[in-house]
């Protein structure tokens, strides 16, 4: 299943590359800021076109669409067609095309694929991650000696001041703040120990449920900031990190400003 999982999502990539006239494609969703534009819908066809013609049996949960199908039972696929779309808009180049598979409501096979540098980030339920075949793990350092990557959660006006006052407390705690605009790269850096830690507000399954997933088998913790774990019916809060930088965090309560 990863092989194939990892072959559709990296062929994807090109539709990213070629896209043309990226501005005049796009349209806004619910919510502040929140754009989707044709390639986001093209990218999330050709994905479910080729899972659910190899697994016909399957529920399709993608970012684009309706959202409502059944992650919590039997072989599901959670989908977001591309993470960092206002990056996307923008010509930002940090953007990825995301891919997890779910058995009964527990991720068993994810990957993450950065076009740009071609980077395919992967893993698999108890066999670990890997970085273009690689494989990765998050570093041993603690968040005083780590960078922290943050989501701003700008779909959500309600949760602004929250994350920036997290923000500067974690500025305070950490080597320094890094912010991507795609929370599936922020966490694959962390699986593969370029950062210790990442968080945002309010983030939804097909935000998280690939990158998480590498993060765990990279040796690393993910749950929400409440400390219970990522759910895949609804949206939550996030933290992922490297063991001793995501103890830190909660033992200094920074989960709780």
């Amino acid at each position: 299943m990863l092989s194939y999982i990892m072959e559709t999502v990296k062929s994807c990539g090109p539709m990213l590359l070629r896209a043309t006239q990226v501005a005049q494609s796009v349209s806004e969703k619910e919510g502040q800021r929140n754009f989707v534009t044709t390639y986001d819908k093209q990218v999330q066809q050709t994905l479910r076109k080729a899972l659910l013609g190899r697994w016909p049996e399957a529920h399709f949960m993608g970012e684009e669409g309706d959202n409502q199908e059944d992650t919590l039972h039997g072989l599901a696929f959670v989908v977001d067609p591309i993470d960092g779309t206002t990056n996307f808009i923008k010509g930002y180049r940090a953007s990825t095309v995301c891919v997890a598979a779910l058995q009964d409501g527990e991720a068993i096979c994810g990957v993450v694929y950065d076009p740009y540098t071609d980077s395919l980030f992967a893993a698999e339920k108890g066999r670990g991650a890997w970085l273009n075949g690689e494989p990765i793990h998050v570093s041993g350092r603690r968040l005083s000696e780590g960078l922290v990557c943050l989501g701003t959660s700008s779909y959500y006006a309600e949760l602004t001041d929250h994350t920036f006052v997290m923000a500067r407390a974690l500025f305070d705690a950490a080597l320094d703040l890094r912010r991507s605009g795609s929370a599936a790269l922020d966490m694959c850096y962390v699986a593969c120990g370029r950062a210790e830690l990442m968080y945002e507000e309010k983030l939804w399954p097909w935000d998280h449920a690939a990158a998480a997933l590498i993060v765990r088998e990279a040796g690393g913790k993910t749950g929400q900031l409440s400390g219970e774990p990522l759910p895949f019916d609804r949206s939550s809060s996030i933290v992922a990190g490297a063991p001793r930088a995501y103890d830190d965090f909660f033992e200094k309560g920074l989960n709780r400003l």
